[in-house]
């Protein structure tokens, strides 16, 4: 069946025709939602926003773009307008009471961050990208990425996903977003000029060891054995010069490995004991990290570590609330053992 077919069928109220139309472009369009709202959850919430509007409105659908393109259009302004109406969620504070952490080196500018499963990466359809894409797929979901979009005013990251993401032309996206060629050209060299200063350069992203590779693996393997036994050395060890752990949405964060070894210290004192599930977050090795109970025995989830990776070290730890578990696949807690 033809897309006309389809849409002549969804226009009559035929659902499952307009799923059909719109389940193709569905994973993609969840990820477009993530990259603006950096939280899954709420890209999850705008994504059916996305596909009510489009529902309704589709009577306006006058085919002088692809079904994609104006999706994406429609996901876009939804991202704008929640972006615009939501209120400011308060950072949250330490909540490990027997543990009193260090001074850290400063707060984190972006603090409501979530990460990305990559069993949700894999495209259901290979997607098309425009010829003016600048980023890899991988590249464009990372953690690195996602937290330097959020710093960007919300027309800004707007055109740079679309334009250097997805690739669209500055005409098509100066229709999306009612605007001018002009004023989309002007805030995506604003937006490229944020990102330069914040993103690693080329040269960096060239060393990274391949996804699951042998070398990847290694290096990984070797955080698990230190976190597992509490060896801080080993761990800072691991790290680049200028590693940086982050808490989202806790606001703390230690730059450089004295501030980490400090952080460390502190955290696996007083007989912690942990375990580590490996995962895989942003097209990043993660870890669910589990903590024994000195009581029962039972392992009880306390975070998902993602990690950076720099050559043949690591660069960034960023540590998320035990909430994400289950996007990942992952239980709350694990029988003693």
């Amino acid at each position: 069946m033809t897309a006309s077919d389809l849409i002549a069928r969804a226009r009559a109220g035929d659902d499952e025709a307009f799923r059909q139309l719109t389940e193709p472009h569905r994973r993609e369009l969840h990820r477009h939602c993530y990259r603006m709202l950096g939280s899954f959850q709420d890209a999850e919430d705008v994504l059916q926003d996305t596909l009510l509007a489009a529902w309704r409105g589709l009577d306006r659908f006058q085919g002088r773009s692809s079904i994609r393109t104006w999706l994406y259009r429609i996901a876009t302004n939804q991202c704008l307008n929640a972006l615009r109406s939501a209120a400011r969620r308060p950072a949250k504070e330490w909540d490990v009471p027997e543990i009193e952490p260090p001074e850290p080196t400063r707060r984190g500018e972006v603090v409501w961050l979530e990460p990305y499963p990559d069993a949700l990466l894999a495209p259901a359809i290979a997607m098309p990208l425009g010829p003016e894409a600048r980023y890899e797929q991988a590249e464009s979901i990372s953690l690195a990425f996602i937290t330097a979009l959020q710093i960007l005013p919300a027309r800004q990251r707007a055109v740079l996903i679309l334009r250097e993401v997805l690739g669209y032309p500055a005409a098509e996206v100066a229709d999306m977003l009612d605007s001018t060629v002009e004023s989309v050209n002007s805030a995506l060299k604003r937006a490229r000029a944020t990102l330069q200063r914040r993103l690693p350069s080329s040269t960096d992203a060239d060393s990274l060891p391949s996804p699951a590779s042998p070398a990847e693996q290694a290096l990984v393997a070797r955080f698990a054995r230190a976190y597992e036994s509490g060896d801080v050395d080993a761990l800072v060890a691991l790290l680049t010069d200028d590693v940086r752990i982050s808490m989202p949405p806790m606001p703390l964060e230690y730059v450089g490995r004295d501030a980490v070894a400090g952080f460390y210290a502190a955290l696996m004192s007083a007989d912690r004991t942990y375990h580590m599930v490996p995962t895989r977050a942003n097209s990043q090795p993660a870890f669910g990290a589990y903590l024994r109970s000195a009581t029962d025995g039972i392992r009880r989830g306390t975070g998902l570590l993602v990690l950076t990776l720099a050559g043949d070290r690591i660069s960034a730890v960023t540590r998320f609330d035990n909430s994400v578990f289950p996007w990942f696949g992952l239980p709350r807690s694990l029988p003693h053992r």
